[in-house]
């Protein structure tokens, strides 16, 4: 059996896989910044599991993050990059194997660039899950 984050993360994936008018405009979805991509892509961040058990079963909070990296001159492109994310992911997530997803949830968004960098924007959600 997957581990809760790993689980929620590879349904994250398939459903973001999923969504065309995201796919249409970014290179791909990397498990952390590839050596070689194009343009924009979105990377997972690490994420964070915290216990959310109860009497009766196992339980995690986790916390999801995706990078979204791109080297236009303006954010222009990141902040469509992310609004589809948040499109695709509007509805929630089906639950994955072994795990009943309880509540899945928006947190924030942000925008960063050094003068020696690409642009980075970061979507991240919280989800609680139980273990089934």
């Amino acid at each position: 059996m997957s581990s809760a984050l790993e689980a929620v993360q590879r349904q994250l994936v398939s459903q973001l896989n999923g969504y065309a008018p995201l796919m249409d405009l970014i290179s791909g979805i990397f498990d952390g910044p590839p050596p070689r991509a194009d343009f924009p892509y979105i990377a997972l961040a690490t994420g964070a599991s915290l216990d959310w058990s109860h009497k009766g079963g196992v339980g995690r909070e986790l916390s999801l993050a995706l990078a979204v990296h791109d080297d236009g001159e303006t954010a222009a492109r990141v902040h469509r990059v992310m609004a589809l994310v948040e499109e695709a992911l509007e509805a929630g997530l089906d639950d994955p194997v072994g795990w009943q997803i309880v509540t899945f949830d928006f947190r924030r968004t942000r925008i960063l660039r050094s003068a020696v960098s690409p642009w980075s924007g970061l979507v991240e959600y919280r989800a609680k899950v139980l273990k089934v």
